[in-house]
């Protein structure tokens, strides 16, 4: 087992322990230069050379497998949990190469994603993912501040108030973290869980609210983690992160400015702006390679409380492509749900998540993003409608997962 410094890279040897509208998408062969014959003629006829190209599935998972206690989450994964079950079938039934799984605990062994991988994902059908990163994350992290002006500095973890006072929201260090498996070799991490608040230029950070910690608060509530992963010889970027729900705040709107700005955080990287510096102290965004953005961004672009124009930066970023993946289920629970959803401005097809109906109502908040390097084959949400296939599942989420299917060119 390797450990670098805030993130834990395991091949699959290491992890051993003694011990499309909502229906299924195509089946995924194992990650490899595809060879067979695209799905439709007009592809064929506009790449005919498909022996040149890699296809590959991409997903992210808002999976809720977080616990109240620190090493909860991995102390349970020793035996059943029909959470964990669920969350396997569906990934099983999908078979990314590269997936996000958001709201994953994170403890310091490496212990939860082993034995999810072993006991749940090998049970399901779905053979472990060789390579692994798991993501430290500042949700309870101690600020030493009293972010939450309640007259007192919290640092016993345990309590709400615990979490409100941590950099990122969390009754304990690395509660609702996050993992990325891959097929592919990972070959490089940049991270910026560190990086402040206040060095983002014209940032939204409310200055009169947090006072003299303003100067010490990080932005990112989890992390934001540049995952490359090597794909026949190209490397690729997984842009993840998890950007804190604009939400739970007051009339200075803490959360939601923070929101918009770590969303920004990675419009602001794809445009390679020089006063980014990562955890290592390496300066600036990224080049002109290929990457996927990917996680719950807790951020619909018509829809909900949240300020929005971060996100509709990155959708209609020129080196950004949006797939709009679909469900059939998500229309048809939109109109089952009703109320917060009946004045709705978005598509409800494209909704990823099933939220309170008497607040913000379901909306889409989990994202695959590609870059232009890539082209993009189809997409879907697993949200299934009733009596169509996969129904059977059980949702352990409030979320669905997302996938998307993209070819990438040879180099």
């Amino acid at each position: 087992m390797t450990f670098q410094k805030n993130v834990i890279l395991l091949p699959l040897v290491a992890l051993s322990l003694t011990a499309c509208q909502g229906e299924d998408p195509p089946s995924n062969p194992p990650a490899e230069t595809n060879n067979s014959e695209p799905d439709m003629q007009a592809q064929e006829d506009a790449q005919p050379d498909m022996d040149t190209r890699t296809r590959l599935r991409v997903a992210t998972f808002n999976t809720s497998l977080f616990r109240d206690q620190a090493n909860g989450l991995s102390n349970q994964l020793e035996g059943a949990s029909p959470q964990a079950d669920e969350v396997a079938r569906i990934l099983a039934r999908i078979n990314p190469d590269v997936v996000l799984l958001n709201e994953f605990d994170w403890d310091v062994e490496g212990l939860g994603i082993a034995r999810f991988q072993e006991r749940f994902l090998e049970p399901a059908g779905l053979q472990p993912f060789d390579f692994v990163f798991i993501a430290s994350s500042n949700t309870g992290l101690p600020s030493g501040f009293d972010l939450d002006q309640n007259g007192e500095v919290v640092t016993v973890p345990g309590s709400q108030a615990y979490g409100n006072d941590s950099f990122g929201f969390g009754l304990f260090e690395g509660q609702y973290s996050f993992v990325v498996l891959s097929r592919f070799p990972i070959t490089g991490t940049r991270e910026f869980k560190e990086f402040l608040w206040s060095d983002m230029p014209d940032s939204l950070l409310p200055r009169d609210y947090y006072g003299e910690a303003s100067d010490a608060l990080r932005l990112s509530s989890k992390n934001h983690v540049d995952v490359t992963v090597n794909v026949a010889g190209v490397p690729v970027h997984v842009l993840a992160s998890h950007p804190t729900p604009p939400s739970f705040d007051g009339p200075e709107d803490r959360n939601g400015r923070r929101n918009h700005d770590e969303i920004r955080l990675w419009l602001d990287y794809i445009n390679n702006e020089t006063y980014l510096v990562d955890d290592a102290g390496t300066e600036g965004g990224l080049a002109d390679e290929a990457f996927v953005i990917l996680g719950d961004l807790n951020s619909d672009p018509k829809d909900g409380d949240s300020e929005r124009g971060a996100l509709l930066g990155l959708l209609e970023h020129p080196k950004v492509q949006d797939p709009e993946p679909k469900s059939d289920g998500a229309v048809a629970k939109a109109e089952e749900d009703g109320r917060a959803n009946d004045s709705h401005e978005g598509d409800p097809a494209l909704d990823t998540a099933d939220f309170s109906d008497n607040q913000v109502g379901n909306l889409r908040v989990d994202y695959v993003l590609p870059s232009t390097h890539f082209e993009i084959i189809e997409s879907g949400v697993f949200w299934p409608a009733g009596g169509g296939e996969g129904a059977e599942l059980r949702q352990p989420s409030d979320h669905r997962l997302v996938w998307v299917d993209l070819y990438l060119d040879a180099p």
